[in-house]
């Protein structure tokens, strides 16, 4: 049984590291209409206390100190000159991208939990959720603290 949860998990792991590539081709389009500038401003669990339960430091943690890090280095504040409003577009962007890879994923879940199983359904959903969900809950987190910055004005980004 616990072979069947791995490979499950791992396929799950797969579906899921391949929808980055969906999130990215889509996110094209997506950027050019109307609707983006809705997306731009999601806000699905705006309390730190939520946030803080849920684990999203633990994930902080994962992508600034491996080699996650290294996946989208357009979203780093490397100098006290950064151009924070370039950096949140970059994290938006991001965010979204994730979204969309999120539910395309979500829907790979419902059919095989209808056509193979329940398990394997459960095992996609939870990689998804650690692979998709997770990074735009940490890019909406990362963006409330940009925005702060961009409030304080000008320096306001300078360690």
């Amino acid at each position: 049984m616990e072979e069947v949860v791995l490979q499950y998990l791992v396929f799950g792991a797969s579906v899921s590291v391949f929808s980055w590539i969906v999130g990215l081709i889509l996110i094209f389009p997506l950027a050019k209409s109307a609707y983006y500038q809705r997306l731009q401003h999601l806000n699905f669990i705006p309390s730190a206390t939520v946030n803080r339960y849920m684990g999203i430091w633990i994930f902080r943690w994962i992508v600034r100190d491996t080699p996650f890090r290294f996946f989208n280095p357009t979203i780093r504040l490397t100098s006290g000159r950064a151009d924070l409003a370039r950096v949140r577009d970059a994290m938006t962007h991001a965010e979204i991208s994730h979204l969309i890879g999120f539910f395309a994923v979500v829907l790979v879940a419902l059919y095989m939990s209808v056509t193979t199983s329940w398990l394997l359904g459960l095992m996609i959903m939870m990689a998804n959720t650690l692979l998709n969900l997770y990074p735009s809950l940490l890019q909406q987190e990362n963006k409330r603290r940009i925005d702060r910055l961009i409030a304080r004005g000008p320096g306001a980004a300078r360690s």
